[in-house]
């Protein structure tokens, strides 16, 4: 694509960025096919190739209004569009620059403004607990899609007992969303890691991964939190206490995984980022090796399970069919079914912010899921659980939480 940036922007790290990655886009419109939001809306301000002219037109000094915002918004950053891409186009990262810049340049209107920031203050603050304890009580006079995320949770497991000592051990994320909306995940990855004789270690020091303010434009928040997790969990990995961080949330793996390239700019940073790249793996792949072992271990399985996987596992990850490859060689039967590739609409804050198109999404993904007659959906990250389970009546499960229940039933039999 032929470019003539302003020079304000040719001047600016960001803006060279941008250019190399709008120079790679050859119009090709395969994008198109893949992209959910232009596959709901048919405009093509709605689809990567027309967001990456929009993006365009901002760096080359064109008037930015409150539409190119609107579109950008749009954007699930699902980023399906770059496993179809053939000229390899960053879209991503191109849509994290246009909107950085588009946040300086339109005024967002106050109540938006208002809701956004309440968001991201709500998510990451103490209080989130009782925020969603309290909206659980009065869910039914709630908007729809506040209703359908405040979903019943499971009560947490057993866990082993504490001071029971390994011979080695993991680090699992302190998130600021899952333990409070989803709690019976982390307590089954700690009861699963325990069967093979893997400890579980926790750096009170850490938080939010950083995903829910980057969603929600506010980058240098979200670069603050990246770099205390990293003075948190580096440590423990250098000394030997720690051999791993294992993710059981693809959204969060997806972000941890990207911390080097959000720090890349930071001359004390950069480098402990790509450090700590090294020690980040999912779940999934951190289990794999002992499929043996775990598959002596499990049995009652459900008779017609569908795993989902999410967009931060499959596309930002590139780790499509390792979870789904994981449950067969256990036994799980799993089910295929139509458009797994599309993102069901959760996109973190995405479900709260575009409501309408969100919806739409939640239910072209539930259709076809239901098609396929299942009795369990699995997934590997909890917003797109969420999502799911409020849009049908079928039970919704993190795949892990599935193969802890699998394992004690075999230990009562």
């Amino acid at each position: 694509m032929q470019t003539n940036l302003a020079q304000w922007a040719l001047d600016s790290e960001y803006g060279k960025e941008a250019e190399e990655i709008l120079r790679r886009c050859v119009h090709c419109g395969f994008c198109l096919a893949t992209c959910p939001t232009y596959q709901v809306t048919g405009d093509e301000r709605d689809s990567p190739r027309g967001r990456i002219y929009l993006i365009k037109q901002v760096l080359e000094g064109k008037d930015t209004t409150r539409s190119t915002q609107n579109h950008l918004d749009r954007c699930l950053t699902c980023r399906n569009c770059e496993t179809t891409c053939p000229s390899g186009v960053q879209y991503a990262n191109l849509v994290d620059i246009g909107r950085n810049i588009v946040e300086d340049k339109v005024k967002r209107p106050i109540v938006e403004r208002v809701k956004l920031n309440a968001l991201g203050t709500l998510i990451n603050s103490p209080v989130f607990d009782t925020a969603v304890k309290t909206g659980r009580a009065v869910k039914s006079v709630l908007p729809t899609h506040l209703k359908n995320k405040l979903t019943d949770p499971r009560p947490a497991r057993e866990l082993p007992p504490e001071g029971k000592s390994y011979d080695s051990y993991v680090i699992l994320l302190v998130s600021c969303v899952q333990p409070t909306m989803a709690p019976s995940i982390d307590a089954s990855t700690i009861r699963v890691l325990d069967t093979l004789g893997i400890g579980v270690k926790k750096a009170s020091e850490s938080g939010c991964c950083g995903a829910v303010n980057f969603h929600l434009n506010k980058q240098d928040k979200a670069r603050d939190q990246m770099r205390a997790n990293i003075d948190a969990w580096l440590p423990m990995l250098k000394s030997g206490q720690a051999e791993a961080v294992v993710m059981n949330a693809s959204g969060c793996g997806a972000m941890v995984n990207e911390y080097s390239h959000h720090l890349r700019h930071d001359p004390e940073y950069s480098e402990k980022a790509k450090e700590l790249s090294k020690y980040v793996v999912d779940i999934a792949e951190y289990v794999k090796p002992h499929t043996d072992k775990l598959k002596q271990l499990v049995s009652s399985l459900p008779d017609r399970p569908v795993f989902h996987p999410p967009c931060t596992l499959q596309h930002w990850q590139d780790l499509r069919g390792i979870t789904e490859e994981l449950l067969r060689s256990l036994g799980f039967d799993i089910k295929p079914f139509e458009e797994s590739h599309l993102c069901c609409g959760a996109a973190g804050t995405y479900s709260i912010t575009q409501p309408e198109l969100s919806s739409q999404l939640q239910k072209r993904k539930v259709d076809n899921i239901q098609a396929v007659n299942p009795d369990l959906i699995l997934s590997s990250n909890m917003g797109c659980m969420t999502q799911i389970e409020g849009g049908c009546n079928t039970p919704v499960m993190h795949w892990i939480e599935a193969l802890d229940q699998a394992i004690t039933a075999q230990s009562k039999s």
